[in-house]
């Protein structure tokens, strides 16, 4: 458990860094744990994937 929220915490500062803008946190970190719960669980690719809207 550590290991995960550790790996998501990572994934959180280099997008928030990226994205700047305070109001967008909440949509950031969404992001981040509904792509973490789709089962993609590499750093890189969660990275990659949380920059962009969910699609549903």
């Amino acid at each position: 458990m550590p290991a995960e929220v550790a790996l998501l915490g990572r994934v959180f500062d280099k997008l928030k860094l990226e994205q700047g803008s305070p109001d967008t946190l909440d949509t950031i970190a969404s992001r981040i744990i509904a792509n973490y719960m789709a089962g993609i669980k590499d750093e890189a690719e969660l990275v990659s994937l949380s920059r962009w809207p969910l699609r549903r």
